[in-house]
């Protein structure tokens, strides 16, 4: 008893102890006043986070920060992740076997405040036994909302106009009744790749613009197809038959460059494909061939390889290539129900209690 100060409240778990000899009772007692007495360290990549979820975390855990508001250096990331409990990262964060060595055994929760993880190599972390939680369904609206968006201003050439209103180009067209045609929804064929939360939200969303036919590509039919009108077809008949192609898939080793040369060499001349999944899934050399030789119409892009694209990177000065800067879950209740909901995967997951989203 002289090893043990037990405070009243604690009273019951030893008597429990030593009057029926259950173990694996004290153990849980154990690891209860652990996670109370010495607050869980966690490691924060980067200080722009919602200070809901910085207040979350700083109530039952002792948080240590990047200070900068841009992802933290990988030396720096190998180095303070080193004996930290939980992991509260982004989608510009590689974890992977490096980083689980530097991060020692005291490692088992990874929170990430992105619904993609392909930066996370879970084979790896799974091996390990450590608890992943992620992002889902928080962020579907939003970036279905900017998928649209981005799609309307591809196909209307917003961002070519705008240049024009800047340049001195609107004045020297005399409403020319050619000058900056778009091409619109009514009447098309939208295909959808990748038909889970975020591309059913699109197409509720685009029901309104007079869209002929929705079609889409899975593994199988869905039954949220039917339901939406949508017909669920192969790949190629995709590529083939769609007007407009919009990628909202998972980056995995199926879909990776899956848009490459034979894909574009199958599209209409008159296609418009909008990626705001990830930029892995387009071989960006084929894309930028396909866009310069007119095999396509034009591409909107949210995702890119690298992330950032340098400022003179080739696709920046193709026209008929709308780029912005991976903003598909960029809204503010957006941004803090992710940044929550990451919180709350680690408090959950340091407590040894279900996450309430989890990938391992």
């Amino acid at each position: 008893m002289n090893k043990f100060m037990l405070r009243s409240s604690q009273a019951p778990y030893f008597r429990l102890l030593t009057s029926s000899g259950v173990l694996s009772q004290y153990k849980r007692f154990l690891s209860i006043t652990t996670f109370t007495m010495s607050k869980p360290k966690v490691l924060v990549t980067r200080a722009d986070i919602p200070q809901k979820a910085l207040d979350m975390l700083g109530e039952k855990c002792d948080l240590e920060f990047w200070p900068k508001n841009f992802p933290m250096p990988r030396d720096e990331l190998l180095k303070k992740v080193s004996g930290k409990d939980a992991l509260f990262c982004l989608l510009t964060d590689k974890v992977d076997k490096e980083l689980l060595d530097a991060a020692g055994p005291s490692l088992r929760i990874i929170g990430t405040m992105s619904v993609g993880h392909d930066h996370l190599d879970l084979s790896e972390i799974k091996s390990r036994g450590i608890k992943v939680g992620y992002t889902p369904g928080v962020l579907t609206d939003a970036t279905a909302e900017l998928t649209v968006a981005l799609l309307l201003a591809t196909s209307r050439r917003l961002f070519e106009a705008h240049g024009e209103l800047l340049n001195g180009g609107w004045g020297k067209c005399a409403w020319s009744p050619l000058w900056m045609n778009g091409w619109g929804l009514s009447g098309s064929t939208v295909g959808v790749f990748g038909f889970g939360r975020i591309g059913q939200a699109v197409v509720r969303r685009l029901t309104g613009f007079g869209v002929k036919r929705f079609i889409y590509t899975s593994r199988s039919p869905k039954k949220e197809g039917t339901e939406l009108g949508a017909s669920h077809v192969s790949f190629d008949e995709l590529l083939q038959e769609s007007d407009f192609v919009v990628i909202t898939c998972a980056l995995t080793d199926e879909t990776r460059e899956i848009f490459n040369e034979d894909a574009f060499a199958k599209m209409k001349n008159s296609a418009i494909i909008v990626n705001t999944a990830r930029g892995g899934v387009i071989k960006q050399d084929a894309l930028i061939k396909a866009l310069k030789t007119n095999q396509i119409r034009a591409a909107g892009l949210d995702v890119m390889t690298p992330e950032p694209l340098p400022t003179d990177h080739e696709l920046i000065n193709t026209p008929n290539c709308t780029i912005i800067p991976h903003i598909g879950s960029a809204e503010v209740t957006t941004r803090e129900g992710m940044a929550t909901l990451t919180a709350a995967n680690i408090i959950a997951g340091l407590e040894n209690k279900p996450m309430p989203e989890n990938l391992c």
